[in-house]
C-alpha cells in the first residue's frame, strides 16, 4: 500500500526554472542534470514497485531528521519482519571498484561511493528509531536502475542490486509473506509526520529578480519563442499549444517558487509573463485562484 507518493523536489523545480531563465555555470548545470536523472531513475523504479503484492506500507521519498543530521530515503517498504531502506541511483557507464573507492572505467576518475551514503543513512535512521523507541530490523539495499549501469568487482556482500538483479530483487520480495498489524501502521504514520518538508542545504546557484530571463516559455521545449492565437499560446519552435489561463497560473508558481518574498500583484505578475495580455485578464485568473489582500491599488495575492 503506498502511504507517500513521490512529487519533485523543491530544489528540482527551482534548479529547472533556473536552467531556463539563466545561463547556469557547467557545475550548476551539471548539478542539475544529475538531480533531475536522479529523479526520473526513482520514478521508474517506482513504476515496478507501487504495487507490490503482500500486505506492505511504501514511503517514498522521506527527508528526516536525527541530531541535527538530515538525511534521505529514496524509498522505505515496511514489511512484517523489518524495513527495506532503499537508495536508487540511475548510473549509466561503466563503473568498477577497489578497495571500496568507486571509479569510472571511462574516465578513471573516482566517483562517490553510494555505499558511503546509505551506510549513514542507515546509521542516522536507527537512531532515529531508538529516539522513538522503535525495535525494527532495518535492511540497506542500493537499486542501480539504469540497464547501461555495469559494475564490476563488487563484493558478494555488498547492498548493491544490480541491474540484472532488479526483477529478482522484487520476485523474491513478492514470493514473502508479509501481515501487517497496529504497530507496523503507527510506525508508518510515525515516519511520515517525521518528514521534512524542506531541505534546509538546498545547492541552489546565487540569483536575483534582474538577472532572471522574464517572459511566458514554452512548457515542453522552454522556448521563449511564443506567441498568441486565439486564446492559447503557440509555441514558435515545437507548435506546443497552451491555454492562457494554465500558463499564467504556470508562471505565477515559478513567481512565487523563486521570488517568495515578492507580493503577487496583477502588475508584478504582468511583468513576470511580459505577454500581450491585458491586465483585467491577469486580474481575473489572479482572483479566481488565490485570495485578495489589502485594499485597491495596495492589493495583493496569496
Amino acid at each position: 500500500m503506498l502511504l507517500k507518493d513521490r512529487y519533485k523536489s523543491r530544489e528540482l523545480m527551482m534548479m529547472c526554472i533556473l536552467n531556463t531563465r539563466m545561463e547556469l555555470s557547467e557545475k550548476e548545470r551539471y548539478y542539475y542534470q544529475n538531480l533531475q536523472k536522479g529523479y526520473d531513475g526513482e520514478v521508474k523504479f517506482d513504476q515496478i514497485t507501487d504495487h507490490l503484492k503482500e500486505d506492505r506500507y511504501i514511503i517514498n521519498d522521506l527527508l528526516l531528521e536525527v541530531n541535527n543530521s538530515y538525511f534521505q530515503i529514496d524509498k522505505l517498504i515496511i514489511s512484517q519482519d523489518g524495513i527495506l531502506l532503499l537508495d536508487i541511483k540511475n548510473f549509466d557507464g561503466d563503473f568498477y571498484l577497489d578497495s571500496d573507492r568507486l571509479y569510472s572505467v571511462k574516465t578513471g576518475r573516482e566517483c562517490k561511493n553510494p555505499n558511503d551514503q546509505i551506510k549513514r543513512s542507515t546509521t542516522l535512521f536507527r537512531q532515529l528509531l531508538q529516539n522513538h523507541k522503535l525495535n525494527y530490523l532495518v535492511e540497506p539495499s542500493i537499486i542501480f536502475i539504469n540497464p547501461e549501469f555495469t559494475l564490476y568487482q563488487a563484493p558478494m556482500d555488498s547492498p548493491f542490486i544490480l541491474p540484472t538483479q532488479v526483477k529478482r530483487f522484487l520476485n523474491n520480495l513478492n514470493g514473502t509473506r508479509s501481515n501487517l498489524n497496529d504497530g507496523h501502521r503507527k510506525l508508518a504514520q510515525k515516519l511520515i509526520s517525521l518528514h521534512q518538508t524542506h531541505n534546509p542545504y538546498p545547492q541552489l546557484p546565487h540569483y536575483n529578480y534582474d538577472q532572471v530571463l522574464k517572459g511566458n516559455y514554452c512548457n515542453k521545449c522552454k522556448s521563449f519563442h511564443v506567441t498568441m492565437k486565439k486564446r492559447k499560446f503557440v509555441c514558435q519552435k515545437c507548435d506546443t499549444q497552451e491555454n492562457v489561463h494554465d500558463a499564467i497560473l504556470r508562471n505565477v508558481e515559478e513567481f512565487k517558487l523563486l521570488f517568495p518574498e515578492r507580493k503577487i500583484t496583477t502588475q508584478s505578475i504582468d511583468e513576470w509573463c511580459k505577454v500581450d495580455l491585458s491586465q483585467k485578464t491577469i486580474y481575473r485568473i489572479l482572483n479566481k485562484h488565490f485570495s485578495k489582500l489589502g485594499n485597491k491599488r495596495y492589493s495583493y495575492y496569496e
